[in-house]
């Protein structure tokens, strides 16, 4: 795997290094303070009312999207506003029915489980998820052959909030059962400014506005991303400057970091290259883009894909995936006629 700032997951070694830590420090509590995807918090808030007025959980809610949008930020904030316990796992996690069993019946009336990457759940899994969620029950077999029988647990009332980045990946059956389906959007510019600077203010720094637009438009739209990079700048303006992050020193030290106006880094610049030059713009196909990127189908789709095609550089043909004329002329190349 290449490493990519602009990689809006968190890769393991960030996590142990407490990389991990920091972004969870720079989380919003409560839909005050969440900035941006205004119409989600809108609907969720009013449901958390209603919930509350009737004094019942929330439904279950599925939020979908590319990575680093705040799907895990907004799963808190829900906890946050509900007054409940919020309890984290993932869907690669739970490798066997008796795991899900553990949680569920750990968990007090009126908590929150949050499952991230929950299209990753084992079918097995995912079956006995579906009574629990829509009866809180629990169908258990204890005992194998003709001696084994079927007990149910009774669960507390719970929610259960689901975050994938791939909704298609998830089954017909599993998807039904969330009474809140929502996608998180990319972020405007305006609200990624008002992002990083409040980072920038949690984190210590002084950040110009100016500065603060800058690093926003290199951010590829995305939270995550916007705050990796300021940890960046603010690192160089405490070697090569005074500490206060001014436009000068934000473009010198992105720039240092190959990431240019756009946001586009070395890799995604790579991969519109590969198309012009190579294949005279497209279409090619998306395993191919994986061999000359040396990452995953699935990468590809949901990681370099998603941005490139939102700023109109990308596009995705029954044949193949082609490079559109703000491509060439991002990379300096005369588009060809027939562009």
């Amino acid at each position: 795997m290449i490493e990519r700032l602009v990689d809006p997951t968190v890769p393991e070694e960030e996590i142990e290094a407490g990389e991990e830590r920091v972004f969870e420090n720079l989380r919003p509590r409560s839909f005050a303070a969440y900035i941006g995807q205004t119409a989600l918090k809108d609907n969720l808030a009013m449901a958390i009312q209603a919930a509350q007025g009737r004094d019942e959980p929330i439904d279950h809610v599925l939020l979908y999207g590319p990575p680093g949008l705040g799907k895990t930020t907004m799963a808190g904030v829900i906890a946050a506003e509900l007054g409940t316990g919020f309890k984290v796992t993932s869907g690669p996690a739970i490798e066997r029915a008796g795991d899900l069993a553990s949680l569920l019946t750990n968990l007090a009336e009126g908590d929150v489980l949050f499952i991230d990457e929950i299209h990753r759940l084992p079918r097995t899994v995912e079956e006995v998820l579906y009574p629990a969620m829509e009866d809180f029950g629990l169908d258990l077999m204890l005992g194998k052959g003709p001696a084994a029988k079927s007990i149910r647990l009774d669960l507390p009332r719970f929610t259960i909030i689901g975050a994938t980045t791939r909704a298609g990946a998830l089954s017909a059956p599993l998807r039904d059962r969330f009474g809140h389906v929502h996608r998180l959007e990319f972020y405007e510019p305006a609200e990624m400014r008002e992002i990083l600077k409040r980072s920038a203010g949690i984190l210590g720094m002084h950040l110009d506005d100016a500065a603060a637009d800058e690093i926003a438009s290199r951010s590829r739209l995305t939270p995550r991303i916007a705050n990796r990079l300021l940890k960046r700048v603010r690192d160089y303006a405490a070697v090569k400057g005074d500490g206060v992050v001014t436009l000068k020193l934000a473009r010198r030290a992105l720039d240092l970091l190959e990431i240019d106006p756009l946001g586009l880094d070395a890799s995604d610049r790579r991969l519109l290259s590969a198309i012009i030059e190579h294949y005279q713009g497209g279409p090619v196909g998306v395993e191919t883009l994986a061999a000359i990127c040396a990452e995953e189908r699935t990468t590809i789709e949901d990681v370099y894909e998603p941005y490139l095609m939102q700023i109109g550089m990308l596009e995705r043909t029954t044949r193949g995936r082609k490079a559109t004329p703000k491509a060439y002329l991002h990379l300096g190349v005369e588009p060809p006629a027939s562009n």
